[in-house]
């Protein structure tokens, strides 16, 4: 760290610096550090943001203009700079910092699966859009030699291709040498065209799992070579592409989907399930249950393609026992309709149903009971992900990676983490009020009226025998035998 100054003007401050490797800090008035950056040549970098004429973009110029001073240190290479840098920006999570903290150091290729000819091109920042992105890449070099391998086994487009559609309807892909070099047919069809970018897609991201690979065994040979600098590097490269990795899966399994890409997912459902309309709301139905007990159903809404949970439903099976999902759906599927009905409350656009063709139709079949016209309806065969219809035209099959398919994924999903949360609940409920089984004059209304006031078994236990004898037909016998029965289970 440089030594302590007398009050030196920012100018002057800077005009002192070393031509040395090291990391800044920038502060505002009050002293806070706004900012952290490494530097090859601290004097060089820091200088730059003050310079004269200098051109920065508006982030960039919103920070100089509250810079007030400024501290650095210097370090003996880029390696420790970096290093620094990273541990600086965690500690003090300065307002204006992006690296260590978003994925724009790192490359990725973006696909633009809704356009007619997907093209794959390198990018360094991840837009709220529509299209398929795989990364991180760590290094340039290394996504440029993918992106090579990859129009070269595929024969798919880059970035800068510019096909041309002929009079047929196909399209030419290339009209120079490269048509020749990649080895694929140069005129296809825009299926055979998806064909091949579905199957790049698949390549793609096996890529970037081995690329992660890669650089953990580099990080275990330097530090087996006791080259701690280059394996500390490595280390927090590996965190920093696993963080924006995951920040990326939250983004496709729509955790932190931007509204416009929902709303282009609602439109190519329209589209490839052929609607009269967007269906701007969803409903989906999954049941659940443990060897035909404990049978629930569970039905999250989505509306604009995006969960709302305000709406969601969850029922108990009711009219019967045991293991026949189609008299299951059929119920939960009645139920649900005939309240919307007497509440004179419209349908959904589109009703998901997941299962097959036997599910879809016992779905149908109890609306059609009730005197309704259905709404647009699909089944979602988990196994295939093929979409059921329930009027007998053949099963849709689409491209995995279809933003249409994607949305049918997130609800049918969502479907199944809410009817398991539910199901795991009431067993463990049963659990806990089967305990109280044992205890002698504990009748099942008592039990409920027990863990209605306490809530659980451990509350239960901790409950002194005045408090449990205040609940309602608990009297002081009672709770000193039932407080007598707890203490003697073990755990």
């Amino acid at each position: 760290m440089q030594p302590p100054q007398e009050d030196l003007s920012l100018k002057e401050k800077v005009r002192r610096l070393p031509h040395r490797p090291g990391v800044y800090l920038m502060k505002d008035a009050a002293g806070l550090v706004i900012y952290v950056g490494k530097a090859k040549d601290l004097k060089n970098r820091v200088s730059s943001y003050f310079r004269s004429g200098a051109r920065h973009d508006a982030k960039v110029a919103a920070m100089v203009s509250l810079i007030r001073d400024f501290e650095f240190h210097e370090v003996r290479n880029e390696t420790e700079a970096l290093l620094l840098e990273g541990r600086l920006i965690k500690d003090r999570r300065p307002k204006y910092n992006v690296l260590f903290r978003d994925d724009k150091q790192f490359m990725r290729v973006r696909v633009d699966i809704a356009a007619p000819l997907p093209r794959f091109r390198v990018v360094r920042e991840r837009l709220p859009d529509a299209a398929l992105y795989y990364g991180p890449f760590p290094h340039a070099p290394e996504v440029r030699r993918v992106l090579h391998e990859m129009k070269r086994r595929f024969g798919v487009l880059a970035g800068d291709a510019r096909p041309v559609r002929l009079e047929d309807g196909r399209w030419k892909l290339y009209d120079d040498a490269r048509a020749e070099i990649a080895g694929h047919p140069n005129e296809v069809t825009e299926a055979e065209y998806h064909a091949r970018v579905e199957s790049a897609c698949e390549w793609l991201d096996g890529r970037v799992k081995q690329g992660v690979a890669a650089l953990r065994e580099e990080m275990a040979k330097a530090a087996a070579a006791h080259d701690f600098e280059r394996a500390a590097y490595l280390r927090d490269t590996i965190a920093a592409i696993e963080v924006v990795a995951e920040k990326a899966r939250r983004f496709d399994r729509g955790d932190a989907l931007p509204e416009r890409e929902d709303k282009d997912a609602v439109r190519a459902l329209q589209a490839a399930l052929g609607l009269d309309e967007p269906p701007r709301t969803m409903e989906c139905f999954d049941i659940s249950h443990i060897s035909g007990t404990f049978c629930v159903a569970a039905m999250p809404f989505f509306r604009d393609g995006r969960p709302d949970k305000a709406e969601y439903r969850k029922f108990r099976i009711q009219s019967f026992t045991g293991n026949d999902d189609f008299r299951a759906m059929a119920e939960v599927v009645s139920r649900r309709y005939r309240r919307l009905m007497e509440e004179g409350a419209e349908f959904p656009r589109l009703l998901v149903i997941d299962g097959g063709l036997g599910q879809v139709r016992a779905a149908r079949e109890a609306i059609e009971a009730l005197g309704a016209t259905p709404p647009p309806m699909v089944g979602l065969a988990k196994r295939d992900e093929h979409i059921i219809f329930p009027d007998g035209r053949p099963p849709l099959v689409l491209p995995k990676h279809d933003p249409a398919l994607r949305l049918l994924q997130r609800i049918r999903d969502e479907a199944h983490r809410f009817s398991n949360t539910f199901n795991a609940d009431l067993r463990s409920k049963k659990i806990r009020e089967s305990v109280l089984d044992e205890v002698p004059g504990l009748g099942p209304k008592r039990r409920e009226l027990l863990m209605a006031e306490f809530g659980s078994l451990q509350s239960l236990r901790r409950a002194s025998v005045e408090r449990i004898a205040r609940v309602e037909g608990i009297g002081p016998k009672l709770a000193a035998e039932i407080a007598e029965y707890l203490k003697g289970l073990v755990g």
